[in-house]
């Protein structure tokens, strides 16, 4: 009994001082008076850490929560991606389906980029961000990245052939999800995946269309102080990057992964798998994650970079472990927090 009793005492020790360490990590966003961080550890199904440091609104002087809500950025298209492998799990799609099949007016050059393509950032699609009419004021709307893709000839290569990352590909897929379902995609969203989920606060935000609550807003740091940077003229695309979540509704997604609620096994294990180009290069890349080995550990994560905001969701399959780090300060590059992902699990492991 006493061994035992020292043995629970002794894991309580680990644990207590593994979460000072957490502490110390993020201590530099630890302050009233600067823009903050929500972060997650989730073991064995349970949340052994939901905590927030500094501000999610200065003016208001409001600090962050694990009910914070941040603009998610690209972790978003792990959202776009499970919507689209629904609806081919469904039949509505197939992962061969063209942009040509579902949009007749597409140019030619769209007859061979698949879904799978847009998926895993083999379209070749160029970028649309500085596409946008010279003097545009009001912000890009993802059908206004199909337009701008509408009115191109050709791509930088023709499509399976390289793999290179494509906010615009993630646009379209909203578009195809609309034309297929005849529903927004911030509806769809919410009728298959959050509310299933009960992600009760978790939103692809339009703005004058919806509102989000208990909203982190994104800030740069400078020599003269805090500037307010929550947004800009690519915010509104939302299939590559404008969902909103926190820590509490992130925690029902990452639990959902585990199970076949939301997609069957067959397109999990795709969305969860290296991809290779037609030319037979590995990629990196499932369908809306990326994948790296870590300490001989199989990991799926998604960052998010976005004007005030840096974020990231990592997760370890084999271990039940996840880390979610949601930060509103566009501090870093858009790989910042894999590092500070890193360093906590190299505390636990």
């Amino acid at each position: 009994m006493i061994m035992g009793v020292l043995s629970s005492c002794s894991k309580e020790n680990i644990m207590e001082n593994n979460l000072m360490k957490i502490d110390q990590i993020f201590s530099d966003y630890n302050s009233l008076g600067m823009p903050g961080a929500a972060v997650m550890i989730i073991q064995d199904g349970t949340p052994i850490l939901q905590k927030g440091f500094g501000m999610a609104d200065l003016k208001q002087g409001l600090p962050v929560t694990p009910k914070t809500n941040f603009r998610l950025a690209s972790i978003t298209k792990q959202f776009t991606a499970m919507s689209i492998l629904q609806l081919v799990e469904r039949g509505n799609l197939s992962l061969d389906t063209t942009l040509l099949d579902i949009f007749s007016e597409f140019p030619d050059y769209g007859k061979i980029i698949t879904i799978k393509d847009l998926l895993h950032h083999t379209s070749g699609l160029y970028d649309y961000e500085g596409l946008e009419p010279k003097g545009q004021v009001r912000q890009l709307k993802d059908k206004d990245v199909l337009t701008s893709m509408m009115s191109m000839e050709g791509a930088y290569f023709p499509a399976g052939e390289k793999h290179r990352y494509s906010n615009t590909a993630y646009a379209a897929l909203t578009q195809i999800i609309e034309k297929e379902t005849g529903i927004t995609f911030g509806n769809y969203l919410k009728n298959n995946i959050f509310d299933p989920l009960d992600m009760d606060n978790t939103l692809a935000y339009e703005n004058g269309i919806n509102e989000v609550s208990n909203r982190a807003y994104g800030y740069t740091i400078e020599e003269s102080g805090v500037r307010l940077t929550d947004q800009n003229k690519y915010s509104a695309v939302l299939g590559d990057g404008g969902i909103y979540s926190n820590l509490e509704d992130l925690y029902r997604w990452d639990q959902s992964l585990y199970t076949y609620q939301l997609l069957g096994q067959q397109y999990l294990d795709a969305a969860f798998s290296n991809h290779k180009t037609s030319r037979g290069k590995l990629m990196n890349y499932g369908y809306g994650w990326r994948i790296e080995n870590y300490k001989n550990m199989d990991i799926l994560y998604h960052t998010g970079s976005s004007i005030g905001f840096r974020n990231i969701i990592y997760r370890i399959p084999s271990k039940n472990f996840t880390v979610v780090i949601l930060t509103n300060r566009d501090a870093g590059g858009e790989f910042s927090k894999l590092t500070s992902a890193h360093k906590i699990i190299d505390i636990f492991f």
